[in-house]
């Protein structure tokens, strides 16, 4: 009798998880969607392309997965399934999911001083691995791009005197703030960590570590990430995937760093990551920063920035339009690759829209 019992409550234990849809090589295909709420939403999203002007919504990809199964995919301009698109700064995201795997390991703790992972940091040695995540290094970092080129520290390292070793340009830099007081985005921030990542792991491990902590075991087969001449991964900004596989980064983060049967992310890491930096001062239509990802949460008296969308939704984001949209509630990741030149693409409309066609209320 007690065999059976158990037996029984090993099966009952284990039915949520079979039940999930999860994708193997390719992803399932969920219920095709059609009516005037889809319409709408492809209207904005793949009007008409101008290829001389470069002008107004220019999507390359929008890829829609619900409770696990991919529900709607298209691609426009050069992009297809198979195009491993820049995903620009959506790879300051894919460090830090990178990272939760090496933080699973034991290998760092959130507040551990910077600089015991990557020495040119001892000249700001109160910099922790937590501040860099929030970018809130107090470095005096300008992330100015096209329209201030001169003035642009994010340029300098990624084209010009920095290219060559993106870290310790990064690490060079004086102080505008003590670390933790204030936020200011920061490619130096992300690349930082990606230097400190190579300590924790080891320089042997370094080079194929996000292909074995992460992008393997979630069947990822896409990825490419370019490096300087150090070796160092460039976390801020030069990780390219495709569509599809971008979006299981996304099923992940939903299902709270777990893949199947395993927790590949500790909990309490993905957890840091959708808690907005206390020290934020939130500004009209700015999207609050987490733990290196970009939270739709009300903070310092200001509302959420995406009205439209759920608060429990966060976010990897990249210049040009790169987006990866999470939404727990509502069991929805979307991809968005863009070629957004203008500032006509808006999440909140888009995402307002892709509720309106995709949302399905689902028993949790």
């Amino acid at each position: 009798m007690f065999k059976r019992l158990l037996l029984l409550l090993m099966l009952l234990v284990s039915l949520p998880v079979l039940a999930e849809n999860w994708p193997t090589e390719q992803w399932s295909s969920g219920p095709k969607i059609t009516g005037p709420q889809l319409q709408a939403l492809e209207n904005y999203a793949f009007a008409p392309r101008d290829d001389v002007s470069r002008k107004g919504v220019r999507t390359d990809a929008l890829l829609v997965i619900r409770d696990g199964q991919l529900i709607y995919e298209r691609y426009a301009g050069p992009t297809t399934a198979d195009t491993a698109h820049l995903t620009w700064s959506v790879s300051k995201s894919l460090i830090a999911t990178v990272l939760g795997v090496a933080y699973g390991e034991g290998l760092f703790k959130l507040q551990d001083p910077a600089a015991n992972f990557y020495p040119p940091l001892q000249s700001h040695p109160n910099v922790s691995i937590a501040d860099l995540l929030h970018w809130a290094s107090g470095l005096d970092w300008q992330e100015s791009y096209e329209y201030a080129p001169l003035n642009s520290s994010v340029v300098a390292m990624l084209y010009t005197h920095g290219r060559q070793d993106i870290a310790a340009f990064a690490a060079d830099h004086g102080e505008f703030s003590l670390p933790g007081e204030a936020f200011r985005y920061s490619s130096g921030d992300s690349n930082l960590l990606s230097a400190t990542l190579k300590t924790m792991v080891g320089a042997q491990r370094y080079a194929d570590y996000p292909w074995t902590a992460l992008f393997g075991p979630l069947g990822i087969r896409s990825a490419v990430w370019e490096t300087d001449a150090t070796g160092t991964f460039v976390a801020s900004s030069y990780a390219y995937m495709t569509a599809r596989d971008l979006a299981r980064i996304g099923l992940l983060m939903q299902r709270d760093g777990r893949w199947g049967n395993r927790q590949l992310l500790p909990k309490d890491w993905v957890e840091f990551n959708r808690q907005p930096f206390n020290r934020f001062k939130a500004n009209q239509d700015e999207a609050v920063p987490g733990g290196h990802w970009w939270l739709n949460r009300a903070v310092d008296g200001a509302e959420r920035p995406w009205e439209d969308a759920p608060d429990d939704t966060f976010a990897a984001l990249g210049h040009w339009g790169q987006a990866l949209y999470v939404m727990p509630s509502e069991k929805l990741v979307i991809v968005r690759y863009g070629d957004d030149r203008d500032g006509s693409y808006q999440h909140n409309e888009l995402l307002r829209l892709a509720l309106a066609a995709f949302a399905q209320k689902v028993q949790p």
